[in-house]
């Protein structure tokens, strides 16, 4: 049978030769309204009419693209992906689990060879590197020595999984973000494949993945269980999308940046309620967004809560193609084909979207967000006055104003001292509070130099994350902002941990061509590696005397980044405050040494004279800024950077790798270990059950993040990883953060819920604690899921509004599976995680509206039962639950299970979509 059923198959004639292609032109003379459609729905219809094959993708798949409506449906659509993009944080569990398969399937007597990527999977290390060193010429080269020594072996792996899969490169430390790797280099717009032409698609396992759209390119971020299941053949399968079109108008007004837009908008959609949806941008204003700017916005999907925030191929595009050193094939390749299949944007379009929102950028003033989620939207003139209510109804504390600006003051002619991850506490340190009435400030005194540390200070300025490194104008500006301060003679203040982690070497380029770079480092900022750093967590141990001040005073520190995410102990379990901002601001903030000050009225600092400098005479113009885009930025900056992007630096070259094609686990590793999903897993899927007499093991609130449910970040001795590490004998300087360590079972599943800031309805303190609750003995959740296994007692966990929310964190679904947890209701879920907890065979359920926890007078004390699971399952059921109190009366409801669609009832009844995958491939071989 043909796959090509509309007999739409069309030859391309273009300069580079003839291609064939799926012409949604010959769908709309057929009479199909594509026109109609919005660009990123067009994208998947093309996607199901060349991957048709009457199985996986089915006719009826088709049609329900083509009957595509403004409100949707709640029918399935398959996507298969052209490509898949991975970081090493959950890269190495997803390699882990297919390297499991493999093993798996030779264990089974069948070729393991079979299990191989069967589409290009491109893997760039870049969530390891941790701001140890910093403020110094050499903070880059300790860095990336701590990298290596601290994730050698995981390296190692990886290298391996690159020689023995075919389909896989891996790019080595220090090179970039893969986000920003993958806007400048990676994505072609168009790929030609086998004499076939189509648009460049991709999931990535990363939820920032989306920064792709900005460049036209179809991409969101998946599981790393989705990921494998599509780098294994498997489309992946999600509900027909609404499409709410955010229309653009104006420009951008001097003195504000990309930043603040994107921030506007995190507020905005978040408002409207844009969660599982795709949201596609068109308007006047977008023809004055350069793709970097469109890129900042596609990056902050997940903060926004949409799958994707789409942006279609246009003139802008090109230009940008050209810029990075696309060849002028390619961009003549990608122009031909978007103009001849309906994929280019003209302005003119005339489409039907689900909903219309609206935004003159000509109103977007300065904005920070914060202090703990990306969608807090604070104006920068009301950010003093925004942080004193923070700091009275957060923290009950009373704000008092700094006398003037000399109350905070340390000795001429000190100097920062270096601090590595073991620095004992200075000599000669001395730490006196000086107020207990309202706000906390400390005097802290350390030799000869002597500083105020108080509510508010900012302890950690990072310069970090793809969302802002990726674009030019705010690193330039940032770097003018440098320039200006350090002409007025203005220095960041000593408590200031600072940072500047490229997305890119090609940042490091054109800000050494626009002799920019000095003048960061003389404002401390000087580059400490290319990679996540802050926002992922690895903003590295704050030094000796600031750790000690915050913990013995319970300061309420603050960050501020120019991240993405700000959610409770992300960037630092120390900070209480942290604030996203633009890197023009985040050099602002450090130079102020706090975040209680109007940056817009008061001075920023003083002079060596003792003369007030003020923002705007340390703010650049947008000509600055411009002129000096112009002057340093060339196709010849992309060639040089990623020219080798692959060879890695000697230390990657040396790494020596063995040869089998079947892992070697080695039993004494606490960083690799076989996946526990697949070994003896039977060859058929066993009935489906309801779940009966479950206790909860967490009782949460609302906006519960995938940071809280497995950190990525720090831990120490007394958490459940931390003992289990030392029983190993690991030392604690030796920990590594929680994200390096996910290619190992037992020491993720120690580490599930173990956030030092999740608060459980259970227990009586924070963080990852819980009560056992047939003894009512409160202890770690790992503890209390041995006892309860023990006990043979399944698990629910109760949650609020907006579960999941944040990265797409494979480890937050498989320790929750592995924890024994069954089902998890909430009122409502982030895409990726529900579908993340479908693919590990935990039950996501989901109140009806209006209904809640607390509504129904749940404590989480009950005992619950689920009815309707082991009957007549079929997609968004509503099931019968029952809550047994203590007193032995019951509260009964219905409650909607969210396996929303066939597939996804398949892989819960198979225990997880990988081992469907590995049945299906058993059934076949």
């Amino acid at each position: 049978m043909s796959n090509d059923i509309y007999q739409i198959k069309k030859l391309l004639n273009t300069k580079n030769g003839t291609f064939t292609y799926y012409s949604l032109t010959e769908m709309q003379a057929q009479g199909f309204d594509i026109e109609r459609m919005p660009f990123s729905i067009r994208i998947l219809l093309e996607n199901v009419l060349r991957n048709f094959d009457d199985f996986a993708i089915t006719k009826e798949n088709i049609e329900t693209i083509l009957n595509w409506q403004p409100e949707a449906s709640d029918k399935d659509i398959p996507f298969k992906p052209a490509r898949v993009l991975m970081q090493d944080f959950t890269g190495v569990p997803a390699v882990v689990d297919i390297a499991s398969l493999r093993a798996e399937v030779a264990r089974r007597g069948k070729n393991p060879d079979a299990i191989n990527p069967l589409i290009p999977v491109d893997l760039v290390i870049d969530h390891s590197v941790q701001v140890d060193y910093f403020g110094t010429g050499y903070a880059y080269q300790r860095n990336m020595d701590e990298e290596y020594q601290r994730n050698q072996e995981r390296y190692q792996f990886l290298k391996w999984a690159q020689k023995s899969f075919s389909n896989f490169s891996v790019v080595p430390p220090g090179m970039g973000i893969c986000h920003q790797v993958n806007l400048e280099y990676l994505s072609k717009g168009v790929i030609e494949r086998n004499g076939e032409i189509f648009p460049d698609t991709l999931v990535g396992t990363d939820s920032h993945t989306p920064m792709v759209n900005g460049i036209g390119v179809i991409a969101w971020g998946v599981g790393g269980i989705e990921a494998e299941a599509a780098i294994l053949g498997q489309p992946i399968y999600f509900i027909m999308p609404e499409v709410i079109g955010l229309r653009l108008t104006g420009k951008i007004p001097l003195g504000s940046t990309a930043t603040d837009m994107v921030l506007t908008i995190a507020e905005l959609l978040r408002k409207y309620g844009v969660v599982g949806k795709f949201v596609e941008v068109f308007g006047d204003g977008l023809d004055n967004l350069t793709v970097p700017d469109r890129a900042t916005i596609g990056n902050m999907s997940p903060e926004f809560g949409c799958t994707v925030t789409y942006f279609p191929i246009d003139d802008k595009t090109l230009e940008y193609m050209r810029t990075t050193n696309r060849s002028e094939d390619q961009v003549k390749l990608v122009e031909d084909y978007c103009k001849a299949n309906m994929l280019w944007r003209t302005g003119n379009e005339t489409i039907t979207y689900t909903d219309i929102l609206e935004l003159d950028l000509s109103t977007i003033e300065p904005t920070v967000s914060g202090p703990k989620r990306p969608q807090d939207k604070i104006l920068l003139k009301n950010f003093q006055s925004k942080f004193i209510d923070l700091l009275h109804t957060s923290f009950g504390r009373k704000y008092v104003k700094p006398q003037n600006q000399l109350t905070r003051w340390y000795a001429e002619g000190g100097s920062a001292l270096p601090i590595t991850t073991e620095t004992p506490m200075p000599p000669e340190t001395k730490i006196e509070e000086k107020m207990e009435d309202g706000m906390k400030v400390v005097a802290v005194t350390v030799g000869q130099e002597q500083f105020m540390l108080s509510d508010g200070s900012v302890v950690i300025a990072a310069i970090t994350s793809c969302t802002n490194t990726s674009n030019p104008y705010v690193m330039i500006g940032a770097g003018l902002v440098a320039r200006k301060a350090r002409e007025h003679g203005l220095d960041v203040k000593p408590w200031v941990k600072t940072s500047l982690a490229p997305g890119s070497k090609v940042v490091t380029d054109y800000l050494v061509k626009a002799d920019l770079l000095d003048d960061l480092e003389a404002m401390k900022f000087h580059i400490v590696g290319y990679g996540c750093t802050s926002c992922i967590g690895n903003s590295g141990p704050l030094p000796a005397h600031i750790a000690k001040a915050i913990d013995e005073h319970d300061l309420v520190a603050a960050s501020v980044l120019s991240g993405n995410r700000n959610f409770e102990a992300r960037i630092h379990p120390q900070i209480k405050m942290n604030f996203l901002m633009s890197p023009m601001l985040v050099v602002a903030y450090a130079i102020a040494g706090r975040v209680d000050i109007d940056l817009l009225n008061e001075p920023i600092s003083y002079d060596p004279n003792q003369q007030p400098v003020f923002l705007k005479d340390i703010w650049p113009s947008d000509e600055e800024i411009n002129t000096i885009m112009h002057d340093v930025l060339s196709p010849t900056q992309f060639a040089n950077s990623y020219g080798t992007i692959f060879e890695g630096n000697e230390i990657w070259q040396n790494l020596q790798v063995p040869d089998e094609k079947i892992y070697v686990w080695d039993e004494a590793s606490t960083y690799i270990k076989e996946a526990p999903f697949f070994k003896d897993l039977p060859e058929e899927p066993q009935p489906l059950k309801d779940i009966e007499g479950a206790n909860v093991l967490l009782a949460l609130g609302d906006s519960i993040t995938t940071d809280h449910i497995s950190p990525a970040g720090s831990y120490g001795e007394a958490s459940a990883a931390g003992k289990y590490l030392l029983s190993r004998g690991v030392q604690k300087a030796d920990f590594n953060s929680y994200g390096s360590r996910r290619g190992h079972d037992e020491v993720m599943i120690r580490g599930t819920f173990a956030n030092v800031r999740i608060k459980n309805k259970l227990a009586d303190r924070e963080g990852g604690y819980t009560k056992f609750l047939p003894t009512g003995e409160e202890m770690s959740v790992y503890d209390a899921s041995v006892k309860y296994k023990e006990s043979k007692i399944p698990l629910v966990i109760l949650a609020g509004k907006e579960y999941g929310s944040g990265s797409s964190r494979d480890w937050a679904a498989k320790g929750t599976f592995l924890l024994g947890v069954k089902a998890v209701l909430a009122e409502s879920y982030e895409r990726i995680h529900r579908s993340n907890l479908v693919g590990m065979g935990v039950l996501p359920m989901q109140y009806l509206p209006g209904q809640n926890a607390e509504s129904l007078g749940l404590t989480g004390q009950e005992q619950f039962s689920i009815y309707g699971i082991a009957n007549d399952i079929r997609p968004l059921k509503e099931v019968e639950v029952v809550a047994k109190k203590n007193d032995g009366s019951e509260i009964k409801f219905r409650a909607i299970a969210r396996l929303d669609s066939k597939i996804e009832i398949e892989y819960y009844r198979n225990e997880g979509i990988l081992q469907y995958v590995l049945r299906q491939f058993l059934n076949k071989a």
